[in-house]
This record gives structure tokens, C-alpha cells and sequence, in this order.
């Protein structure tokens, strides 16, 4: 089985232009071609946390659903975050991480299927200060532990500047991508958006999404991963 994996922090639809415009978003969602994709700043952090990128929108033009990680929230998911999966994968379930520092942080997992395969996908949005960084990468790997064992893929902004180090508590059982400098998007210089994939993936090209639109849109760009998965790993 062939997936593209990504991973998106859409700026709360705001672009470089100060412009906030979901639909160039969705624009530029539907030019990477994933298969999979988590998103990062989805919502306004305002009362209720509304959606600033609607629902609706991305029911009508994309090819991708969603799973409803907070049915009460006007919001497109949780935490600021959503992951959008292709039609033809199926969610088996969905589980909230609440995870620690001083600001409010949370990770969606989501069990899946295509094919017959079962695998995991993690969707991040990491503190800014690196110790609750790694706090949060051990809640993460402890909540996965207790789990049904299955591929995993974590999909994410880690926030970290470091190409070498930061990233420990992901390190022993994941091997972490960074596909190239996505942040900011008009001269990006930090690689900040990863992609974390335990055994049972096999990676086969990775790299940061790139188009007139992408850099105008949000001030981070996608990042990618083409990976395959097999029934015998």
C-alpha cells in the first residue's frame, strides 16, 4: 500500500498578505496530493474556538472527511488540530492526548485502515520551549504503548530549530524526517514541520510542498512523505 503523508500548519487561514482566506488553503491542501494529512491551527483561539477553516469547505472541495475529535466544538478539530483523511481510509478509532506545559497542547490519534491494513496516525502541535517539548514526546510515546501495537506515523510542527537534537523521547522507536526548511514560507529557513515513522513504514521520498500559492498562503509550508506499508512490514 502507497500513502502520501503530510503535515500542514495552516496559520489560522492568515496569510503573509495578513489575509485570512480558507479557500487558498484548501487550495493548497489539494496541491500536495497526500493521502493523509494533519493540520495545525484550524481554529481561532477565541471563546468557543470557532473554525477558521469551515467544515463545510473542506467537505465540498476536497476528496478528504474528517474525524470529529471534539463533536460539542464549532471548531474542525482539537486543539487547534485536525487530521483529514482520504476517502477510502476508514477510522477504526479516535483517541484526545491531553499532553503538559504551560500552555493548553493536545495530540489526536487515530487508528485506521486501507486495504485491509491497519496503521496509526499522531498529529502534533508542540510547545515552544523545548522541555516541555520532550514532556510532551513521552506523553505521546506513553500513550501509544498503550495501545494495540500497529504502524505508526506522527505527523506534526515539532517547533524545533535543531536538525540534530530535540527530539530523544521519538527517537528510540520512531525514526524522525525532517523533509526540509517549511518555516517561514516565503524564505524558509527552519525545519520545523517532521514526520515520525515507526517500523512497518518504509519511506521512499520526502520533501517540503513548494508553490506560488503555498508561499502566500499560511506562513509555514506542507511537508511530505511518499511510504509504503506492507502486510509483513
Amino acid at each position: 500500500m502507497k500513502l502520501r503523508l503530510a503535515s500542514y500548519n495552516v496559520h489560522k487561514c492568515v496569510g503573509l498578505d495578513r489575509r485570512r482566506k480558507p479557500g487558498r488553503i484548501i487550495d493548497v491542501i489539494n496541491e500536495t496530493g497526500a493521502d493523509i494529512i494533519a493540520l495545525q491551527e484550524v481554529d481561532l483561539r477565541l471563546g468557543k474556538r470557532p473554525a477558521a477553516l469551515p467544515l463545510s469547505l473542506v467537505e465540498d472541495q476536497t476528496d478528504y472527511h474528517v474525524p470529529d475529535f471534539a463533536p460539542d466544538s464549532p471548531s474542525l478539530g482539537w486543539h487547534g488540530q485536525a487530521i483529514l483523511l482520504r476517502h477510502g481510509i476508514d477510522v477504526t478509532e479516535i483517541r484526545r492526548i491531553l499532553l503538559p506545559g504551560l500552555e493548553p497542547r493536545g495530540a489526536l490519534m487515530a487508528d485506521l485502515v486501507r486495504d485491509g491494513l491497519p496503521f496509526r496516525v499522531v498529529g502534533v502541535h508542540l510547545g515552544l520551549l523545548r522541555r516541555y517539548r520532550l514532556m510532551q514526546m513521552a506523553a505521546i510515546r506513553a500513550a501509544i504503548s498503550t495501545r494495540k501495537a500497529m504502524p505508526a506515523a506522527i505527523l506534526g510542527d515539532f517547533n524545533e530549530w535543531s536538525s540534530r537534537n530535540g527530539v530523544a523521547p521519538f527517537a528510540e522507536a520512531f525514526r524522525v524526517h525532517a523533509p526540509g526548511r517549511s518555516f517561514p514560507a516565503a524564505r524558509p529557513i527552519g525545519r520545523l514541520d517532521r514526520i515520525a515513522l515507526s517500523d512497518g513504514w518504509h519511506l521512499k521520498d520526502a520533501g517540503v510542498h513548494v508553490s506560488a500559492l503555498a508561499r502566500v498562503a499560511s506562513d509555514h509550508l506542507p511537508v511530505w512523505a511518499d511510504v509504503t506499508l506492507s502486510a509483513d512490514g
